[in-house]
């Protein structure tokens, strides 16, 4: 099928999910899942699949059930306080061909009632691959500037994510780029609407916002010596 927009119900199932976040709870709502997430999720990945090359031919749209772009409901609560099983978003990726997870360069959307997102970068990277970024920053700021500075990526996103409280370890606290060294995140954001998500157009609405990326994607992608 082709993709038709997130159905306005979809927030309503979602709302309900947070108020009544248990196994029995979602068993008895199982089929609205199915056709109120997994359904038109699917048909937006595919939809996006052959856009997504004309923007980079490294990021991929996967419709499988398992390690594909659409991801789990189900949450990690080994570690966590929060025993509540089930997320109350949906979230997909659409991550770099070389990365495993992700915390690698990739493409998101996020939708939750309480507001819904596309996100373009690194969330969270790994220690090694954090330390190349900034290295990157460091050596070529000129780069780094325009990339953050580019003018469609600065009316479409705004640069998010967690930062360190200190200077991180070899640098200068006077360096002319400390803001974007301290970053633990690279991540562009760009709110959209409920009733954006909900039109068919929002397939083209997604390609035309991540194509706005590109000059963050590129030198993200560089920083960690993978192809854009």
């Amino acid at each position: 099928m082709s993709f038709k927009g997130f159905r306005p119900s979809l927030m309503k199932f979602l709302r309900e999910l947070e108020k009544d976040n248990n196994r029995d709870w979602f068993a008895d709502n199982k089929q609205r899942y199915e056709d109120l997430v997994v359904e038109p999720v699917m048909d937006f990945i595919t939809a996006m699949g052959p856009r997504l090359e004309t923007i980079s031919p490294h990021f991929l749209a996967l419709t499988g059930r398992t390690g594909g772009s659409m991801m789990r409901v189900y949450r990690d609560t080994r570690f966590s306080k929060d025993k509540t099983p089930y997320k109350t978003n949906v979230g997909l990726q659409f991550r770099h061909e070389l990365g495993r997870d992700v915390h690698a360069p990739g493409f998101y959307m996020h939708i939750a009632s309480s507001g819904c997102f596309i996100g373009s970068g690194i969330w969270h990277p790994a220690s090694d691959a954090l330390g190349a970024i900034r290295r990157h920053i460091d050596g070529n700021q000129t780069a780094w500037k325009k990339a953050k500075n580019a003018k469609r990526f600065r009316e479409t996103f705004e640069l998010s994510g967690e930062s360190l409280k200190t200077v991180p370890r070899g640098f200068d606290p006077d360096h002319p780029a400390i803001e974007d060294l301290r970053r633990k995140d690279f991540m562009g954001i760009a709110r959209v609407t409920q009733k954006e998500i909900g039109s068919a157009d929002f397939v083209q609405q997604m390609t035309s916002t991540l194509r706005a990326s590109k000059p963050l994607m590129s030198f993200l992608c560089d920083a960690l010596d993978v192809p854009f």
